[in-house]
């Protein structure tokens, strides 16, 4: 069994650790300066609260899940301590930014694995993938057995699980930030309410995706600002056309200011009611407009 110390543990990275935990290891955070919310999460997936220092001493891995942006300061944090385990970065970021974090943490004497998260937190319906490349991908990879994550090794370069990621929330996220715009034009140009008619006979299922996609962009948009970043890096490395994810990155700016103001809008899709999707759309419809 394996000491796992877990940085930053949100919705999706508590889940993680919870993970972990039921497969018997033990899985350290940091609780200083966190939120209740946060606490509260740690709490119920058994996660050991102790300070930087001794998570960075004690950890033989060490599992990075943090919103994009705060990827490369989370790794030289672990750096700046003397981390000389397996360091996981298991954020939403480019090839570029994922080299850049391998960078950090092997020059300071750690071992890197490569990481891209798919899918909501698990809950054991086996809907979640964490893709792993690089050497050392197969011992982390066995640290999930029996558990409720499916990790799964990312065939290719060492990079191969952040690029897995970035195509695929390239689509995911992506479109829902089109949907979003799609429907604000519509809105904008006083057709919505025929647009939803068209939308109800030709493309069923689109108008309640688009007060789903309101919703979270509205609960989590600040969150896919640097992700849609990131994707448009990618894109532009590839010399593929980045401006779709840079107006992506826009549009979920907007709705994250939106989302500022409507407190009762929930954490996510799956947990949100009618009548909160509404509020949200209006209020992101408003932001886009």
């Amino acid at each position: 069994m394996a000491t796992v110390g877990l940085l930053h543990p949100g919705e999706m990275g508590a889940a993680v650790g919870g993970c972990l935990v039921s497969a018997g290891h033990t899985v350290l955070w940091d609780p200083s300066g966190r939120s209740r919310a946060s606490t509260g999460r740690a709490l119920a997936a058994e996660l050991t609260g102790v300070e930087f220092g001794a998570l960075v001493s004690k950890s033989s891995v060490i599992l990075s899940i943090c919103p994009p942006h705060a990827a490369l300061d989370v790794a030289r944090q672990v750096a700046d301590a003397g981390y000389g385990g397996v360091y996981v970065d298991a954020n939403a970021v480019s090839v570029a930014t994922a080299g850049q974090v391998a960078s950090v943490v092997t020059a300071g004497g750690a071992a890197y694995v490569d990481g891209g998260i798919i899918g909501l937190p698990p809950d054991g319906s086996g809907r979640t993938r964490l893709y792993l490349s690089g050497e050392g991908a197969a011992e982390v990879r066995a640290l999930f057995a029996r558990s409720a994550l499916d990790a799964r090794i990312a065939e290719g370069p060492p990079y191969a699980a952040s690029a897995v990621k970035m195509a695929y929330a390239a689509w995911t996220k992506g479109s829902g930030a089109l949907l979003l715009a799609c429907r604000a034009l519509a809105r904008a140009e006083g057709v919505e309410a025929t647009l939803l008619a068209e939308w109800g006979m030709s493309q069923p299922g689109l108008a309640a995706r688009s007060e789903g996609s309101a919703a979270a962009a509205a609960a989590k948009g600040w969150r896919w600002v640097a992700e849609m970043q990131e994707i448009a890096a990618s894109m532009g490395a590839a010399g593929l056309p980045a401006g779709f994810h840079e107006a992506a990155a826009e549009i979920y700016d907007r709705a994250a200011r939106a989302g500022e103001t409507k407190a009762a809008v929930g954490p996510g899709v799956s947990r949100i009611r009618s009548e909160e999707s509404s509020s949200a759309l209006d209020a992101v419809m408003s932001a886009l407009t």
